[in-house]
C-alpha cells in the first residue's frame, strides 16, 4: 500500500514537470523544479515542514500556513456592516464583469477560429509567470504579484471574518522562489453551512478587491506619470513616411524636433501651430537633437524639409480605388485636412513626454467626467499589450529616455531613476491585479467565477423549484457547474490549439 501511494505521489510532480518541459519551460527550469522537489520531499520526511506548518499540494507546491496577521484581520473586519454591504457590491460587480470575460473568451476563440494567426503564440507566453514568459520580466511583475495575491486572500479572510465564519489560517503557495497564489482557509463545515448569499460575498470579494485595485493604483501611476518631464522639449516620430520629406532630408525614428524655422517647439500643439503657418512644397529648417552612438548623450543637427501635400497623401494611400478616394475625402473634409495642407512624412507624432502622457492625462487632462471616466475604464485594457509590444518593457526605450523627474516634492526626493522605478511598479502593479480580478471571474471551477456562478445557480433554482428535494437540486447545480466548466474550458482552449493545428 505505501508503495502505491509513493507511486501515485511521484507520478503528479512528473507529470507537472513534463508539462512545464512541454509548454517551452527551460531545461535549467525544469532541472530546478525537480531539485525544489527533491528538498520538499526531504523536509517533509524529515518533519522539517510539520514544525513549520507547511504541507505539500500537488507535489512540487508547498503551502506556507500562519496565524499571524488574525489580529489585524479581525480588526479590520470589525465594521461588519461596511464589508457585508461591499460584499453585496462585489456581487453584482462581479457578475457583470464576468459577462465580459465570457463575451471577449467566446470573442476571441470565433475570431481565431475563422482566421487562425500564421505565428502562434509560443507556449511559454501562455503561463504569464514573471521571468519564463518573454514579455514579463522577473522582479517588478513578481513583487506586484505578491501584493496582488495578499490583498486578494485577505478580502477572502475578511469577508468570511464579517460574516462570523472562523479562519483556521491563511498563508501563501510558493513554487521554488516564486509565490504562485495564496490561500485563506476558513472552518470547512461553516463555509458548508453558510448561507448561500454570504459565499456569493465571500467568493467575490477577491477579484472585487483586485479590480477596485487596479483603478486606485492607476491614479497614483497617473500622479507619478505627470510628475515626468521631457529633458529636451520638442515632439519626435515614431515612424517615418518612406519617400516622404522627413525621409529625404533624413529625418530619424524618435530624432527629437525641437525648433522649426528657429521657432521652439515645446510640444505637440506648438507642432501643429507652426506646421498651420507651412503649406506643401515649402521648405522649413527643423533642428533636431539626436541620439549618439552610445546611446546616452544628444548631438543638434539642422535638415531642411520639402513638405508633402497631406490631404493628397491620403488619396495616394488608396491606390486608384474611386470609392476609397472618395469615403476618404469626405473623413479628411470631417478633420479639416484641405489640399496644400503640409505633410512633414512622419507617423505616431509625439510630445518628448509621450512615452507618460496617455497615464499622465488621467489626472491632468481637459476630460469631461464621462471622458475622464472613460479614459480609465478602458486604460488597463490597453495597457495589457504593452509589455508584448516593447519585450517586457513599460514604455518605449527611447520615450524613456527622453524623460526626467520634475520639480515636485517626490520627484526631487526620488531622482529621475526613482520615478522610472516608481512607475515600473505601479504599472505592473496595475497589470497584474488586472489579470488576476479579470482571470479569476472565468465561470469555471476552481477559480472564484465557477463557485460563484454554481452558488448563483443553487439559488435560482430553489426559487423557481420551490418544491423540488434540496439534494436534488444541489445535485443538479453542481451538473450545470460542472458543464458550464467544461465549456468554458474549450472555449478557452480553441485560441491555443487551433494556431498549432492548422
Amino acid at each position: 500500500m505505501a508503495e502505491e501511494e509513493g507511486g501515485r505521489g511521484i507520478f503528479v510532480p512528473i507529470l507537472l514537470l513534463f508539462l512545464a518541459y512541454s509548454l517551452g519551460a527551460p531545461v535549467w527550469l525544469v532541472i530546478l523544479l525537480g531539485i525544489w522537489y527533491s528538498g520538499l520531499v526531504y523536509a517533509e520526511s524529515a518533519g522539517i515542514l510539520d514544525r513549520f506548518d507547511a504541507t505539500r499540494a500537488l507535489g512540487v507546491i508547498l503551502m506556507i500556513r500562519t496565524k499571524r496577521g488574525m489580529r489585524l484581520l479581525d480588526f479590520i473586519s470589525k465594521p461588519k456592516r461596511f464589508w457585508r454591504g461591499f460584499g453585496e457590491l462585489s456581487i453584482w460587480l462581479c457578475f457583470f464583469v464576468m459577462l465580459m470575460v465570457v463575451l471577449l473568451l467566446v470573442l476571441s476563440a470565433v475570431a481565431v477560429a475563422l482566421e487562425p494567426p500564421n505565428d502562434p503564440l509560443p507556449a511559454s507566453d501562455l503561463l504569464l509567470i514573471p521571468g519564463v514568459t518573454s514579455f514579463v520580466p522577473f522582479w517588478w511583475p513578481a513583487l506586484a504579484l505578491i501584493v496582488a495575491i495578499v490583498i486578494h486572500e485577505y478580502s477572502h479572510g475578511i469577508q468570511a471574518r464579517s460574516h462570523g465564519m472562523r479562519l483556521r489560517s491563511f498563508g501563501v503557495l510558493q513554487l521554488g522562489p516564486l509565490p504562485i497564489g495564496a490561500f485563506a482557509e476558513p472552518e470547512e463545515y461553516e463555509m458548508e453551512r453558510a448561507p448561500r448569499r454570504e459565499r456569493l460575498r465571500l467568493f467575490a470579494a477577491g477579484p472585487s478587491i483586485n479590480i477596485f485595485a487596479t483603478y486606485i493604483v492607476l491614479i497614483l501611476l497617473s500622479s507619478v506619470a505627470s510628475g515626468m518631464v521631457a529633458e529636451n522639449e520638442g515632439v519626435h516620430a515614431r515612424g517615418i513616411v518612406v519617400g516622404g520629406g522627413a525621409d529625404e532630408a533624413g529625418l530619424l525614428p524618435y530624432e527629437t524636433i525641437t525648433h522649426i524655422d528657429g521657432k521652439k517647439i515645446g510640444g505637440y500643439s506648438d507642432f501643429t501651430s507652426e506646421m498651420d503657418g507651412i503649406a506643401s512644397g515649402d521648405e522649413a529648417v527643423l533642428t533636431v537633437l539626436s541620439w549618439s552612438d552610445d546611446g546616452e548623450t544628444r548631438s543638434e543637427r539642422a535638415l531642411t524639409v520639402t513638405m508633402g501635400d497631406r490631404y493628397q497623401y491620403y488619396i495616394d494611400e488608396c491606390g486608384g480605388d474611386e470609392g476609397c478616394e472618395e469615403d476618404t475625402a469626405q473623413l479628411l473634409d470631417l478633420w479639416g485636412v484641405e489640399p496644400g495642407d503640409a505633410f512633414l512624412g512622419v507617423s505616431s507624432l509625439m510630445s518628448s513626454t509621450g512615452g507618460v502622457d496617455a497615464y499622465a492625462d488621467i489626472v491632468e487632462g481637459e476630460y469631461s467626467a464621462f471622458g475622464t471616466a472613460l479614459s480609465m475604464a478602458i486604460r488597463p485594457i490597453l495597457m495589457l499589450n504593452v509589455p508584448i509590444a516593447n519585450d517586457g518593457q513599460t514604455m518605449i526605450a527611447q520615450e524613456r529616455g527622453m524623460l526626467m523627474a520634475g520639480d515636485g516634492a517626490i520627484a526631487s526626493i526620488l531622482g529621475t531613476d526613482g520615478m522610472l522605478m516608481l512607475f515600473d511598479f505601479l504599472f505592473w502593479l496595475v497589470w497584474i491585479n488586472f489579470l488576476l480580478g479579470f482571470a479569476n471571474l472565468i465561470p469555471m471551477i476552481p477559480f472564484d467565477g465557477g463557485h460563484l456562478v454554481r452558488d448563483w445557480v443553487h439559488s435560482f433554482l430553489r426559487k423557481v423549484s420551490k418544491n423540488s428535494h434540496p439534494m436534488r437540486i444541489e445535485i443538479l447545480s453542481n451538473r450545470i457547474s460542472s458543464y458550464s466548466s467544461i465549456l468554458i474550458l474549450l472555449v478557452l482552449l480553441i485560441p491555443v490549439i487551433i494556431p498549432w493545428i492548422i
